[in-house]
């Protein structure tokens, strides 16, 4: 027997407690630049030929450049700024995830004593879907019909009744997701259960260690559970 629910429900919780629970030196830097510049370009308004001396053009060309390059230095630190800002906001809604239960791409599907959580995603509304496990040796222990859903992020329980009506044992499955709409099969993607762990910082952002299952980054949570 499978139920199906789009929100956490009891027997999800208990699944789930089974699883466990730019500064001032860069302004002083412009600043010096800028001040580098207007001290040569005076020496050189001062020392130039009386014969052939710089023509108003050539003036505003050098504070032109000086002028783009202030302003492309300015830009750089504001997206510094930006991109440091970001990663501080995705870091703090990270650190709200440890200890959170999440579904992530995989087709792993772990059977506890309160029974195993897993999910699926679909694109395209499905006139049913079926879930089917495997054992570790790859033989069919159960397959569920979990009935009709429309497009989006589902999740769903097993509480580890087989083909036979018995139940199975206790350990790690592995879950395919077969989904049709008018006879014909549609992409479905299997989802799977686990607790994030810890939050890992790194040079391209913010990642979460979801238990044994690894390190994944927070685009691909599907769904909090």
């Amino acid at each position: 027997m499978a139920t199906v629910n789009n929100t956490v429900s009891s027997a999800a919780d208990s699944a789930l407690a089974l699883l466990g629970r730019k500064d001032s030196t860069s302004s002083k830097d412009d600043v010096d630049s800028q001040g580098r510049f207007l001290t040569l370009l005076t020496a050189q308004l001062k020392n130039q030929d009386p014969m052939n001396p710089l023509d108003n053009a050539q003036v505003t060309s050098q504070l032109a450049q000086i002028s783009t390059v202030d302003g492309i230095e300015r830009l750089n630190a504001m997206l510094t700024q930006l991109l440091d800002g970001q990663q501080s906001s995705e870091a703090m809604q990270a650190a709200s995830l440890v200890g959170r239960g999440v579904l992530i791409p995989g087709s792993g599907l772990k059977l506890g004593d309160a029974g195993a959580i897993g999910g699926f995603a679909l694109d395209v509304p499905a006139d049913a879907v079926t879930m089917h496990i495997k054992d570790a040796q790859g033989l069919e222990v159960a397959a569920v019909d979990l009935g009709s859903f429309d497009v989006g992020t589902h999740n769903f329980q097993w509480d580890g009744t087989t083909k036979d009506g018995s139940r199975a044992a206790n350990g790690k499955y592995t879950v395919s997701i077969e989904a049709v709409t008018g006879g014909k099969p549609v992409a479905a993607e299997a989802l799977e259960f686990g607790a994030v762990t810890s939050v890992v910082r790194g040079t391209k952002g913010t990642d979460l260690q979801v238990g044994e299952l690894g390190i994944f980054k927070m685009s691909d949570v599907r769904q909090i559970v």
